[in-house]
């Protein structure tokens, strides 16, 4: 009896102890996630009027400082730990609808102030938003349970990716799909990878694979292909707002096509995404740079600039300042960064300080809204580079490093030079367009703070349209010391480039140029233009050697035509400008100095590193930095399965979507920095590599109602291909892809009067040959006339960064590839082919057209549909010639047949059908 007892009481007690443990843990309130619980509610509710644009009341809840100080009543509305002592609660939960907050809305719900109470209770502490918070090893979900004894995965799982992608299956109760078929798996990853089907070479050696590494060989041979870094560059010159044009009114032509080659090149050679990133924001200023690097900075000179006579330079300088700030947070960081120029950013972190302290980085460019673009970087021919080596080579010899590097810099870009439309205070003088500085009889301006220690000569680019007239440059007043006089010779044949030595002067002046010419008889009458004037040493390395014929050399070099890329220039230290706060964001009007920095809420400024764009460079991709690495992980994801693991690339921030995987995000982002030493490739090797990649696409009821938008991705990707793409594919189906690569842009088939370009008179002038069939990433972009068929799908202006293209299906997309010339080009070539090698068989030529098009045997629904086409087209043809002609297109009579025409029927639908123009 005594054991039973026993036993009892040791079963009463256990029960008890159960009781109170689950009494406890049900009834003691959870700490809240002030990220995830408390800042919505901020930002949905109360920060538009207590935020960083306004902040009535004197209360804002951007950052605890603010939230906790004393408003204008002169007490604080939130005591961490007092709720019922808060003025916040209380003007929550009045019924008076005069004095409850949120004011003229609807209340907050019982559930959310309930949240804000336990918020204050449990101390009002602050949280980081995920995204700013630096990337920490993530552990890989375990799919095994019962002590590791039981596999969970049915042998699904082919890599890490996977075991993140089932705990979230199993979660929501959702079960993977099989994996696709081969012919669909090998054109899915062709289009992903190289952004068009695969070489019959590697379409042979996969589906014809029986070792079971077939898979794998395909993606190691797409990721090598020569066409990998055509494709994944269309996908970077949206964020580098890459075009042929400068924008605005004028929109006139820029020679630029050579940094799109270098991201083509850097892709396929698979650059380290950090040393991508800091070639393209600071390749000018690493030691030694080469040619390469100064076009990378091209990424920032993609800016727009204002060529229409009249416009401020200055303004338009600025905004494209404000655009490299910009540009640089949307795309490579995820970060809306824009509204802080006006003010400190609404919902997150950032001060409005903290965004001039960011331009400041970029605001020290030699760049200034010039006709020329300015700074360019000249090309060389192979044979002027052998001649400027050996100019560089006798330097080295016989003038020190300084000076040598003086000339090289000078030769590569004409820099630091005073650009004319510098100038100011006008005496019968101006800037002609806004642009030269044009100089009329008895004319006066000024050049401000010239450094001329050191500087005897003047190199100046001019043209001088009437003989007599002398220019004058005085010091400090316009009848100042006169330290150079020069007779202006007449120039032919537009711009020349001449030199005048200048009275040896030391300090900073301000010069004054004045200019008389007795045969300009009208007042109005121009006499001479100026461009760009450079203060320098004279040539070194006199009484040395060869001096006479590198003289000669160096200004044959100097002066003789070459091609040119817009690059960036750092401001050399005499010729620094200043940053300042714009109050309210008005370029006009001038806050305090700021000096580089960044914000302090992110990663500090690496120490040691220059408060330049190459400190800008090292932060940015620093590992600690926590956006950098998360941007680009779950942009190529977006890539790949249509929708990124935060649905909104371009912000990252609390008020974008919150994210679907976020420790798979940060496991792939520690993995890219850290495992992976920034490789794109293999990134992208470990993505398409996974089973959650390789799912088939077909869905299920149950996904269906689960998971319509298949955010937990229980099946494969499926969405329309990308303008780029829809091109290409159809260019490779077709037989018509041509192999070039590299160089100006093209002008593929456009329908007449897309292009009304005011003054400058410039046509689309269509290609001929082979450029005529080349890939979308070559085509001339034009950004008040986009390429017409790609705007259509979804292509963008580029006048600005596109972080994101948001897919639309519209009746226009079927109207272009269905009457687009240039489709209709593309079927008439693929039905030549195709009856040349089936005639007198139109099935098999349907189902030949429909094999090429989608990499798999048409459906006998599918079939018996478009053999209907064909009948009925055949059928209208064969009593109407001339309309048969006009669809067949033929230039001889073996093509100018109704069968023929009945057949580029059927193929230019097949080129519209959802199956060719989405990836499965």
């Amino acid at each position: 009896m005594k054991k039973i007892s026993l036993k009892k009481s040791f079963l009463i007690i256990a029960v008890l102890v159960i009781i109170i443990v689950v009494f406890t843990f049900s009834t003691r309130r959870q700490t809240i996630d002030f990220s995830a619980q408390v800042k919505p509610i901020f930002n949905k509710k109360c920060i538009t009027c207590h935020g960083g644009v306004r902040q009535k009341a004197g209360f804002s809840l951007l950052f605890r400082s603010q939230a906790l100080a004393n408003t204008e009543s002169g007490k604080p509305a939130i005591i961490p730990g007092q709720p019922e002592k808060s003025e916040l609660i209380r003007r929550l939960t009045l019924k008076d609808p005069e004095e409850r907050m949120p004011y003229k809305h609807a209340a907050l719900s019982k559930e959310e102030i309930e949240i804000l109470r336990d918020w204050i209770k449990q101390g009002a502490q602050w949280g980081e938003h995920w995204a700013y918070v630096p990337v920490q090893p993530t552990a890989v979900p375990k799919t095994t349970s019962f002590f590791g004894l039981i596999d969970n995965s049915n042998g699904w799982i082919k890599n890490d990716i996977d075991n993140f992608i089932l705990r979230e299956l199993k979660e929501k109760d959702l079960a993977h799909s099989a994996e696709a078929d081969k012919a669909t798996l090998l054109r899915r990853i062709s289009l992903d990878l190289i952004g068009m089907p695969a070489s019959q070479k590697i379409t042979q050696q996969y589906l014809n694979d029986s070792t079971g590494k077939g898979y794998e060989n395909a993606v190691d041979s797409l990721l090598v292909s020569a066409r990998f870094g055509e494709r994944w560059a269309a996908m970077w010159l949206d964020l580098a707002r890459y075009a042929d044009t400068k924008g605005y009114e004028r929109d006139d032509s820029r020679t630029i096509w050579r940094y799109r080659d270098w991201v083509i090149n850097a892709f396929n050679h698979n650059k380290p995404y950090n040393e991508f990133l800091t070639e393209q924001i600071a390749g000018d200023l690493l030691p030694d740079a080469n040619d390469d690097q100064l076009i990378a900075t091209a990424f920032h000179r993609n800016t727009m600039t204002n060529d229409e006579g009249g416009t401020n330079n200055e303004e338009f300088r600025t905004a494209a300042v404000l655009d490299r700030v910009n540009t640089t947070w949307e795309a490579l960081m995820g970060t809306t960064f824009a509204c802080v120029q006006c003010h400190s950013h609404p919902y997150d972190p950032f001060k409005h300080d903290e965004y001039y302290q960011f331009m400041a980085f970029f605001n020290d460019t030699r760049d200034e809204d010039t006709y020329e673009d300015y700074p360019l970087l000249r090309h060389f021919t192979d044979s002027a580079e052998q001649e400027k080596n050996k100019l560089i080579g006798w330097l080295n010899q016989n003038a020190g490093a300084t000076q040598t590097n003086a000339v090289n810099h000078f030769l590569k870009t004409w820099q630091p030079a005073f650009h004319s439309l510098t100038c100011d205070s006008f005496t019968n003088s101006e800037l002609s367009d806004t642009k030269w500085l044009a100089f009329r009889n008895q004319a006066v301006c000024r050049l401000k703070k010239v450094d001329l220690e050191k500087k005897n000569e003047i190199i100046y680019r001019y043209q001088a349209y009437k003989p007599g007239g002398v220019w004058k440059v005085h010091l400090d007043k316009p009848d100042g010391q006169i330290v150079a006089t020069v007779p202006l010779v007449l120039t032919k044949n537009g711009w020349q480039i001449s030199v005048v030595p200048i009275r040896s002067t030391a300090g900073i002046h301000d010069l004054y140029f004045t200019y008389t010419n007795s045969n300009l008889k009208k007042p109005e009458d121009n006499g001479a233009l100026f461009d760009w004037f450079y203060f320098a040493e004279s040539f070194p390395g006199k009484e040395k050697p060869g001096y006479e014929e590198n003289k000669k050399r160096y200004w044959s070099l100097l002066t003789m035509q070459t091609a040119t890329t817009p690059v960036m220039v750092e401001n050399p230290k005499e010729m620094h400008r200043e940053s300042h706060v714009f109050e309210r964001g008005n370029w006009l009007v001038k806050g305090n100095i700021v000096t580089p920095g960044v914000p302090k809420s992110l990663n500090p400024f690496p120490a040691n590193a220059p408060a330049n764009r190459l400190g800008l460079a090292m932060w940015l991709t620093s590992k600690q930095n926590p956006l950098t690495a998360r941007t680009m992980v779950n942009r190529l994801w977006e890539q790949l399965f249509g929708v990124g693991l935060v649905e909104t690339l371009e912000d990252l921030g609390t008020q974008g979507a919150s994210p679907t995987h976020k420790e798979l995000l940060d496991y792939l982002s520690y993995q890219f920095m850290n495992e992976y030493n920034w490789d794109i490739k293999k990134l992208l090797k470990k993505m398409v590599m996974s089973a959650t990649y390789r799912q088939d696409s077909k869905v299920t009821k149950e996904q269906l109602e689960k998971d319509q938008a298949n955010k937990y991705y229980a099946r494969g990707p499926r969405v329309r291909l990308s303008a780029e793409q829809i091109r290409d594919q159809a260019l490779m189906i077709t037989g018509l892809m041509s192999e070039k690569m590299f160089g100006p842009g093209v002008m593929p088939y456009q329908p007449d009067n897309i292009w009304l370009s005011p003054y400058n008179g410039l046509k689309w002038n269509m290609s001929r040959g082979e450029d005529r069939y080349r890939r979308a990433v070559y085509t001339y972009w034009k950004r008040t006339a986009p390429y017409p068929s790609m705007v259509t799908f979804d292509g963008v202006a580029r006048e600005v960064c596109t972080a994101r293209r948001i897919r639309t299906n519209t009746p226009l997309q079927a109207l272009v590839s269905l009457n687009d010339e240039a489709y209709l080009d593309m079927a008439r070539k693929l039905s030549y082919r195709v009856e040349s090698n089936n005639f007198n068989n139109p099935q098999q030529q349907i189902k030949t057209v429909y094999e090429q098009a989608t990499g798999h045997s048409i459906e006998e629904k599918t079939f018996q549909s478009l053999m209907k086409l064909y009948q009925i087209a055949l059928q209208k043809f064969s009593t109407n010639k001339n309309n048969a002609c006009e669809m067949a297109g033929g230039n001889s009579n073996k093509y100018n047949t109704a069968a023929t025409a009945a057949l580029v029927v059927v193929t230019n639908t097949v080129l519209n059908l959802d199956d060719v123009v989405t990836k499965n």
